[in-house]
């Protein structure tokens, strides 16, 4: 039943663990309201089309065609109603509708598109028929412009059979394999999966510590200074003594220069250890869970990955500890009330990640520290001027004394009580208004840098694949692997009775979609499913969509009486798991969609996983092995009957 020493059970039973998250791009193309104009509902059905969802296309392109007809529509319907199913699939109303085409459409001129209608028309007569009948349509389909041609070849695979459908095979084969990897695919394609850059924010300093108390002293203790100063003046003067009054102007002098020079030496001093605090202070754990918990991984991750060249990378991590603590700090303050998660400033985390390595190369990562190193002309004015200051003054203050000991003895202790106050009071708002102007600055250049990065990669993104590129990537990988499964089991497309796909995101898989478009994923698990004569044979691989690579290949065979049940369950957060049971127990599991998906505008519960399952082929494969579960080996034998009664439906009207 299987190939030797191999078990299928649980082939895929991890395929899809653990994602719910997922970037999802704000577009209109699939979005439609019931008010909408034909032409707008048929443009979306091409959409859904195109993106490989015949389901919602059908619908849409139906209801277009009320009240909007020409050669194009219905080419799309055409398309539409075969695409991704067998004749089997159409239920009684399509296949009248398909059988009466010719009186359903009102073509008119000539143009391309009724160009294609006339082929569409052609090879669904010729379904069937000896391979003589069949070289003249086959010759106008090669003919045929594009993208006409293309469309035709994409979506009649399955719809097909007989001699025309190898014919039809080889050519969408040979297509599949040059389109692959077309359209700098590899380059691109990564660039889906990244949600539209943020806008960086500035960050906006903390205001000045300055209380109205603080504020109080430095201005009454000010109003009393000059008071005590000028009286004490006045008792110089009277002292009649040049000396002193000279000294007295130069203590003065040299006082402000002192203090000016002083109050700029301790604000490099404190806004350095402030800077040294934070980056070599206490280390402190984010909230598991939490948005700076998630933003610290980020953090981490990136200062991994830009190791600058030649460092350690424990020491590197050690010494960027403090860096990636502020920085996380920094975020949560500053996008953590923000929508959009940290995906949305993950460009602004690598850069600041990949700055922080160029800095260390360069050897300016601690540049702050000679930044706000004291220049020794500055503590050379700020100690002279303060001791000019005291000299000067003192020799002042005893000269005044001599004159009115009392009053100047008075004086001169109000002088310095306010003096003390009123500097303490003004260096304190002095250092809070610098410190306050030093953090806007800096914030400002940071911002004004980000800027430039999110510039820079908002222009690196602009060529982001259309969901419709994507879809056909992927379209083009199921075609490349199913020529691999028919040549390891040596089978022509026509020798294969049935053959239907399963797509699951691989575990733990990044995931992307368009406003109410389905999940594209980086990294997929397909099952290709081949029924022939005597069996199902079945091939599973690891897609790696950015690549277009496939790995860890697994195959099974099993006869048709060895399937016990096929089945799609769904639980109450409307996860979906396809379940195929073998009579033996054994089971092939694999989760084809997440529940609980975060709806954006517009967006209804369920209809993400519908679109997302349509486009995933689903249903199709859901008719093929319930078939099989249900029949057995009758139903390849009924498969021909039924063949031929529909063939006989579509073209006869009776």
């Amino acid at each position: 039943m299987t190939d030797p020493g191999h078990r299928i059970k649980n082939v895929a039973t991890d395929s899809y663990v653990g994602v719910q998250a997922g970037t999802v791009h704000v577009d209109t193309i699939y979005m439609t309201t019931p008010q909408d104009p034909p032409e707008i509902k048929f443009r979306a059905g091409v959409s859904f089309l195109k993106g490989r969802m015949p389901g919602p296309a059908r619908q849409l392109i139906r209801e277009a065609m009320v009240g909007y007809a020409t050669n194009e529509v219905y080419f799309f319907w055409l398309l539409a109603m075969v695409s991704g199913r067998t004749r089997h699939e159409l239920t009684k109303e399509e296949t009248v509708q398909l059988r009466d085409r010719h009186a359903i459409m009102r073509l008119s001129g000539e143009d391309p598109w009724r160009d294609g209608v006339r082929i569409i028309d052609r090879l669904l007569e010729s379904a069937g028929k000896a391979e003589e009948d069949i070289r003249v349509v086959i010759k106008d389909l090669d003919a045929l412009r594009e993208p006409q041609r293309s469309l035709i070849l994409e979506h009649l695979e399955l719809y097909l059979d007989g001699p025309i459908e190898d014919h039809l095979w080889r050519r969408a084969l040979t297509k599949a394999k040059t389109e692959q990897m077309a359209g700098e695919r590899k380059d691109r394609i990564w660039k889906f999966f990244h949600p539209a850059p943020a806008k960086p924010l500035p960050r906006a300093p903390h205001p000045p510590d300055t209380p109205i108390r603080t504020w109080a002293q430095a201005v009454t203790a000010t109003a009393v200074l000059i008071t005590a100063t000028a009286h004490l003046g006045y008792l110089i003067l009277q002292s009649g003594r040049i000396l002193l009054m000279l000294a007295s102007v130069l203590s003065i002098a040299g006082g402000y220069v002192g203090v000016r020079n002083a109050v700029d030496w301790r604000f490099r001093v404190v806004r350095r250890r402030a800077k040294d605090w934070e980056y070599l202070g206490p280390k402190t754990k984010a909230e598991s869970g939490s948005f700076a918990k998630r933003a610290e991984h980020r953090i981490n991750f990136y200062f991994a990955k830009y190791l600058p060249p030649g460092v350690d990378r424990d020491n590197w991590r050690a010494e960027t500890a403090g860096i990636r603590q502020s920085l996380r700090d920094e975020i949560t303050a500053v996008y953590g009330g923000t929508s959009g998660g940290v995906e949305k400033i993950a460009w602004l985390i690598r850069h600041r990640a990949s700055d922080a390595s160029a800095r260390r190369k360069k050897g300016t990562l601690w540049s702050y520290r000679k930044e706000l190193a004291t220049p020794g002309r500055t503590k050379a004015l700020a100690i002279l001027g303060l001791l000019t200051l005291a000299s000067g003054g003192g020799w002042a203050m005893s000269g005044a004394v001599l004159v009115e000991p009392l009053r100047a003895m008075g004086t001169i202790l109000l002088l310095l009580i306010s003096g003390w106050i009123g500097t303490r009071a003004w260096v304190h708002i002095v250092l809070e208004r610098r410190r306050y102007a030093a953090e806007e600055a800096e914030n400002i250049r940071t911002w004004q840098t980000d800027m430039h990065a999110h510039a820079r990669w908002r222009e690196r993104l602009a060529d982001k694949p259309r969901d419709e590129e994507m879809a056909t990537w992927l379209d083009c990988d199921r075609k490349v692997l199913l020529e691999e499964a028919l040549r390891h089991y040596r089978l022509t497309m026509s020798g294969v009775i049935a053959h239907a796909f399963i797509e699951a995101p691989a575990r733990s898989s990044e995931r992307a979609r368009l406003s109410k478009g389905p999940w594209r994923y980086k990294k997929y698990q397909l099952l290709v499913f081949l029924v022939t004569q005597e069996g199902v044979r079945q091939l599973t691989v690891t897609l790696d969509f950015l690549k277009g690579t496939f790995h860890d290949r697994q195959r099974l065979n099993y006869r048709f009486e060895a399937v016990a049940s096929v089945r799609v369950s769904q639980a109450d957060n409307d996860e979906r798991t396809f379940q195929l049971t073998l009579v033996n127990g054994d089971e092939i599991r694999v989760e084809v969609s997440s529940g609980m998906e975060e709806l954006q505008q517009g967006e209804k519960p369920g209809e993400v996983s519908e679109v997302s399952l349509d486009a995933a082929g689903l249903p199709h494969t859901l008719h093929v092995l319930e078939g099989i579960a249900a029949e057995g080996k009758k139903w390849v034998e009924q498969q021909e009957l039924r063949t031929g009664n529909l063939s006989a439906a579509l073209h006869d009207p009776e």
